[in-house]
């Protein structure tokens, strides 16, 4: 959020945003489909697999094969992205020739990127084999590190660059070159603790690394329908009015903010039980875990929904609206961010069901359903984007993710005899509800604030809207907290209960 928010007050939504934000979308979504995609889906369970059945020995070994792979495909794809960075950015940002200058700076910054691509093979082949040892501190750490590069970058960069006759925007690509080299040494020495060596050696004969290698094709794809759809976004929006790209982008990530930390979160742990439940064929306790992670997801993400929806103007306006970020921009983003928020649900709810495919050995499901997924989001946009504008390309994505997440749990249902529908119906009807009420306690709230705390008051604009945002946002919690125990919510319980836990451990003396 705060590496977006630098973003957003050098480059607002203007011409080199929106040519990042297209040059960044290529290498990243092939990150996401070859990389951390698969890693989730298919090299995770394969790694938990093989630590539990034959150590960590054999388990080193995969991983080591596993990354040398990774480079090998993955260097591929830079250098061809790189050659035909021409044809492949005309083919998704065609539209920029109309605007002098758009197209070649986003060719420019294509090649630049490319090479994300291997580093971020490299850090998600770590964080699979760090999560699957149940070491989660570095894996989640190792993002924020790269934000942390990707925000100096730009302050330091981009008065250089501009000083020395170089384009401000590659400030924003050195961030991410740099930044992605910093998740791969962040995780490095936890590995190195834990006995990993790393041997430069490929044996497509090991039957683990040739497992992988047939899941990783298929989870590939199946792990791609959210990527793909974005991608088909910036390619309608190139096409709308200046400023459509940057503005879905950032309201793409702010509503990906709490599917980051909600549903990557509880996928993260929850993904090497059932890869291990399933390898045991003990698919009582899979469905249990499962059942446990989507409740404890409703939980979270139906609030935090909610709340972007009722808050989306005072929100960007909070994290945006400083130096070239202006007014006209907060309200192209706020639109974006009001039709996004719905897809929190069906994102983070993918997030666990999509691997728990692949934890069963099948990987053709997942497949069809993310090409079925992938075409319903084509139709949508096509149709919205006529009648809303750019927004209709936020409606259209958060309509699929969760056609994408409905008819992953239908197919998944009978293959462990059951979801626990009863009790995951009745926490969503109850989470429902009392979203429902925090939303109009939030809303009121800011309003009374508004009219009560004017920026003339507190001295400063910024900090009148934080009291006004953070006070709705409390009164909302609050009214959230007092629904849940009317309503005898018990995920909202094993949720604080979870949280207190980790404060109280945080705060504790140390011997």
């Amino acid at each position: 959020m705060v590496r977006d928010a630098v973003q957003g007050a050098y480059f607002a939504t203007g011409t080199a945003a929106d040519a990042f934000n297209v040059a960044t979308r290529i290498p990243t979504l092939l990150r996401d489909l070859f990389a951390e995609g698969a890693m989730s889906a298919a090299f995770v369970p394969t790694f938990t697999k093989t630590l539990t059945i034959e150590g960590k020995d054999a388990a080193w070994k995969l991983g080591s094969q596993v990354i040398n792979t990774l480079l090998l495909i993955t260097g591929v794809l830079v250098v061809l992205g790189i050659v035909f960075a021409e044809p492949l950015t005309v083919a998704f940002a065609g539209d920029y020739v109309n605007i002098p200058g758009k197209l070649p700076l986003t060719i420019e910054l294509v090649r630049v990127n490319m090479p994300f691509l291997l580093l971020i093979g490299v850090a998600a082949a770590c964080m699979g084999m760090l999560n699957a040892l149940k070491r989660f501190v570095a894996p989640a750490a190792a993002p924020a590190l790269y934000n942390v590069v990707f925000i100096l970058c730009t302050i330091v960069f981009y008065p250089l660059f501009r000083a020395a006759g170089i384009d401000p925007v590659m400030s924003l690509s050195a961030g991410m070159l740099l930044g992605g080299l910093a998740q791969i040494l962040a995780q490095w020495p936890d590995l190195r603790r834990e006995g990993y060596r790393h041997t430069w050696s490929i044996d497509f004969r090991n039957p683990h690394l040739r497992e992988m290698l047939v899941l990783m094709g298929p989870a590939t794809l199946g792990a791609a329908a959210a990527q793909i759809n974005l991608l088909v976004n910036t390619r309608f929006a190139t096409g709308a009015e200046p400023g459509a790209v940057s503005a879905l982008n950032y309201a793409f990530r702010l509503m990906y903010m709490p599917v980051g930390i909600i549903g990557v979160a509880v996928a993260t742990a929850a993904i090497p039980d059932l890869a291990r439940h399933a390898a045991e064929k003990s698919y009582d306790a899979m469905r249990g875990t499962l059942s446990w992670g989507m409740r404890l997801m409703l939980m979270l993400s139906v609030p935090a929904t909610v709340g972007l929806m009722v808050l989306a103007v005072p929100i960007v306006q909070l994290i945006f609206e400083r130096k070239n970020f202006l007014p006209h921009d907060t309200e192209l983003v706020a639109a974006a961010l009001f039709y996004y928020a719905p897809g929190i649900v069906g994102y983070s709810i993918v997030k666990l069901a999509s691997p728990s495919f692949y934890s069963l050995r099948d990987s053709r499901t997942p497949v069809i359903i993310s090409i079925v997924t992938i075409a319903v989001n084509l139709v949508l946009n096509w149709w919205l984007v006529g009648r809303l504008g750019f927004q209709g390309l936020a409606l259209g994505t958060s309509i699929a993710a969760t056609v994408n997440a409905t008819l992953l749990l239908i197919f998944l249902s009978p293959r462990l005899h059951g979801l626990d529908g009863a009790k995951v119906s009745i926490a969503i009807l109850k989470i429902a509800a009392a979203s429902l009420v925090m939303g109009l306690a939030a809303h009121w709230a800011y309003r009374g604030l508004t009219g009560a705390v004017p920026a003339t008051i507190l001295g400063t604009r910024e900090l009148a809207r934080a009291v006004n945002v953070f006070g709705a946002v409390g009164a909302g919690m609050g009214t959230l907290a007092l629904a849940s125990w009317a309503l005898r919510i018990e995920e909202f319980r094993l949720a604080m209960s979870r949280v207190l836990i980790r404060i109280n451990r945080s705060s504790s003396p140390r011997a």
